[in-house]
């Protein structure tokens, strides 16, 4: 019974390294990048376009109770609560990482970060459905300074390893 079993995980995890391997290449990973914002689905799964799309999808996907729950929470308490679960849903399943048409979408917009991306839309779909205007270019100048600000922060935290300076009137 052992035996079974650790050949059925062994089988799993064979399969997913043959799914999960990245490109070897930065060309490679652009041309699959290429591929993947061009699919309808992704792994059987529908990849909405935009975000009123994404809305659509998004009303189908969840039932009337749990709409009425993220709707009656506030903007900052529905995206803070609920990113790991919903949040994590969308990052995976329209696969923010590798690459989808909505995920360009947004990058085209000015969003890069998949967590930012989730966030974006939740915060989006919450405003949607308490019938409150998007105010996208806002929400993107935020994500877009957010960002920022951590690459500052990161950068002035940093150590330097090692300073060296060429003297170049020596020959190559």
């Amino acid at each position: 019974m052992l035996a079974k079993y650790l050949t059925s995980v062994l089988m799993l995890f064979s399969c997913v390294a043959l799914v999960a391997q990245p490109p070897m290449s930065k060309e490679a990973f652009e041309k699959e990048y290429q591929r993947r914002i061009k699919l309808e689905y992704i792994n059987e799964v529908y990849i909405p376009v935009d975000l009123t799309d994404a809305f659509v999808q998004l009303n189908k996907l969840i039932d009337d109770s749990s709409k009425a729950s993220f709707k009656s929470m506030s903007e900052e308490e529905a995206a803070r609560e609920l990113f790991f679960g919903f949040g994590r849903w969308m990052i995976v399943n329209w696969d923010f990482y590798n690459g989808s048409r909505l995920s360009h979408y947004i990058r085209e917009l000015g969003i890069t970060f998949p967590d930012d991306m989730a966030r974006f839309i939740m915060v989006s779909y919450h405003r949607n459905l308490n019938r409150r205007p998007l105010d996208v270019k806002t929400q993107i100048e935020y994500y877009q300074e957010k960002r920022r600000k951590e690459h500052e922060e990161r950068l002035s935290k940093g150590t330097v390893i090692k300073t060296e300076i060429r003297d170049r009137t020596k020959g190559q």
